[in-house]
């Protein structure tokens, strides 16, 4: 008999989170594999994610050669789609590249093909990082204000990476304003963090970090959090899912993390996948 929590029979998901493009991609292995496997697993959806003005220009471009016909991501019934962001570890580029990408995908959207306006679906990701603190924190702020602006004048959604910065990152969208679909990607805290980000109305993505071992933290929050404001993604090809660890990650991982999820809220696994799915498509608009 099945429990709550098996992996079930093929599921629709969504990896809302994940960087298949450039040399993130070649960490993966052949992307025509990458894609089958993902399809073969159930996910009908990706969210390739840029990280700097170089990765989200390659986003884009990967999301529409993907959909065009004929395509890998065709073939298995695939859709993709992109996100334009500066990552706090870049923020001392500043954001000027990264607006010149989302400018750029808009304007040729009336050449590229009807549905191609639809391409990116979210600023992000970016915010602050004070583990690696690999930009200045004065910079890494300034960056993401600006981007959380950018989200909301464009009418995208908001994809936050925070990381040993939750205060700083709930002030900063306290005084700028929180975008109406605000992701926190790669969810790291625990209950109390989760009950900010629920605070705000944004919604929690969780990750293969929900199967590591030492994760109580992150599963209690994944208890505690409505399904209703629940994503899942890989954050491939970072963060491999138990029992894969060792080995790059790929979207077609997200039905584990997603039965890591449904144990912790005591759920059969395709009502995560439903739930998921749909709170996917309401935050990103696909």
């Amino acid at each position: 008999m099945r429990q709550r929590g098996d992996v079930d029979a093929v599921v629709a998901w969504v990896d809302s989170h994940c960087h298949l493009q450039g040399e993130y991609g070649e960490q993966t292995g052949e992307l025509d594999g990458v894609l089958a496997r993902a399809g073969e697993a159930g996910v009908t959806t990706m969210v390739c994610v840029g990280t700097d003005a170089r990765t989200s220009e390659e986003a884009v471009s990967l999301a529409r050669a993907l959909g065009e016909p004929g395509s890998p991501a065709a073939v298995d019934g695939i859709t993709v789609r992109a996100t334009v962001g500066l990552h706090p570890h870049e923020a001392s580029a500043g954001v000027d590249g990264v607006v010149a990408v989302l400018d750029r995908a808009t304007a040729g959207a009336g050449e590229a093909g009807a549905g191609a306006g639809d391409l990116v679906v979210a600023v992000g990701e970016c915010g602050l990082d004070y583990h690696y603190d690999h930009a200045p924190r004065d910079a890494q702020r300034q960056a993401f204000a600006a981007q959380v602006e950018l989200a909301a004048a464009r009418d995208l959604a908001l994809v936050i990476h925070t990381r040993e910065a939750w205060d700083d990152t709930f002030a900063i969208l306290a005084e700028v304003g929180v975008p109406g679909r605000t992701v926190l990607h790669c969810f790291t805290g625990g209950p109390a963090e989760a009950r900010r980000a629920l605070d705000i109305g944004a919604y929690v993505s969780f990750s293969g970090i929900v199967t590591f071992k030492n994760a109580d933290d992150v599963r209690q929050a994944a208890t505690m959090c409505p399904l209703d404001r629940i994503l899942v993604e890989t954050d491939a090809p970072f963060l491999t899912p138990v029992p894969h660890r060792g080995a790059p990650n790929e979207p077609s991982f997200v039905p584990l993390i997603g039965a890591a999820v449904a144990v912790a809220k005591g759920l059969p696994v395709a009502e995560v996948a439903a739930a998921t799915t749909a709170n996917a498509a309401a935050a990103f608009r696909i």
